[in-house]
């Protein structure tokens, strides 16, 4: 019995990715298994079932009327079972077991692998595994149950997640040493210590170095631009601080980043610095899907963390 109850979670998750993925070609791509066999798994559910899941007449694949309730109701299920295996690891040995923590690579660098030695050598029996994706990808992978716990940045939905907060980092300009402005106000090459103060409509003509649209940073710098009364001219976009950090300095444009990033990673060819007059900041939080189950693992990472931020202060 528990064995083809194994094999229908198996046939949600299929199902699950066809539809997010709009293609049974590229879910099987996705899923590391051959079309044919995706195509046959699919009509066998089909035929359980009694009717189509998807209407093959559209492209991307959307699911019939009762194929999306089949999603709905194999998205409880799998929620379900995560929630009973997380139980029974919890009565087998408390903190121990699997444990999937959403980062960006971002802070799976700068932030988790100081903090992650000190909480293996704690916690022996958890077993971490890292999803690194962007602010967007990661909500929606607790959300489906994809990850246990993220670590994200405000702001996020109250109604769909629980979440502790961590720490805050001030948001920093960052320019060409060449650019006029640089030269002008005599901006340091070192982000350490007090930074000079620039308005930011200085650069209205200047052009800007955007994170992707699916990390909260790229509207942070648009909301920016726009209480200062101007639209940044975006030169190009990267999904990678770092690599902004480099194309600034490299004299391609301005960007803004997290002091965070500044004081860790420095290209081979110094930017100069500059602080905001109003001088931003964003919060980094811990956040899991609301009323979700946490198991004993969940809440000593959980627990851990905010320990380890609150004995770190400004030194994060």
């Amino acid at each position: 019995m528990r064995r083809d109850f194994c094999l229908e979670i198996r046939h949600f998750h299929y199902i699950r990715t066809i539809y997010e993925t709009g293609s049974i070609s590229r879910a099987a791509e996705k899923l590391y298994i051959s079309q044919p066999s995706l195509s046959q798994l699919l009509k066998s559910v089909e035929k359980k079932v009694g009717a189509p899941l998807f209407d093959r007449s559209s492209q991307p694949l959307r699911p019939t009327t009762i194929g999306q309730k089949y999603l709905e109701t194999a998205q409880h299920i799998m929620e379900l079972d995560t929630e009973f295996h997380r139980y029974v690891e919890d009565e087998l040995g408390c903190a121990q077991g699997n444990l999937v923590v959403g980062s960006s690579p971002f802070r799976s660098t700068y932030f988790l692998a100081s903090f992650l030695p000190e909480f293996q050598e704690q916690y022996p029996g958890i077993r971490l595994q890292l999803a690194e994706h962007t602010s967007k990808r990661l909500e929606e992978a607790v959300l489906s149950g994809d990850a246990d716990l993220i670590i994200a940045t405000q702001p996020v939905d109250a109604n769909a997640f629980s979440f502790a907060e961590l720490y805050s980092e001030e948001m920093v300009l960052v320019l060409p040493a060449n650019h006029e402005l640089s030269k002008k106000y005599h901006l340091p090459q070192d982000c350490h210590g007090t930074l000079p103060l620039l308005p930011i409509n200085l650069l209205k003509d200047t052009p800007f170095i955007q994170m992707h649209s699916e990390q909260k940073l790229h509207q942070q710098l648009l909301s920016l631009c726009e209480e200062a009364g101007f639209t940044p001219k975006i030169y190009l976009q990267t999904r990678s601080m770092e690599t902004a950090l480099t194309l600034a300095a490299a004299g391609l444009g301005a960007t803004l980043l997290p002091m965070t990033l500044l004081r860790a990673f420095q290209p081979k060819t110094r930017p100069c610095y500059a602080a905001l007059p109003t001088r931003p900041r964003r919060h980094a939080l811990v956040a899991w899907r609301k009323k979700a189950y946490l198991s004993h693992a969940a809440r000593a990472f959980i627990d851990s963390l905010v320990n380890y931020c609150r004995d770190k202060g400004d030194d994060i």
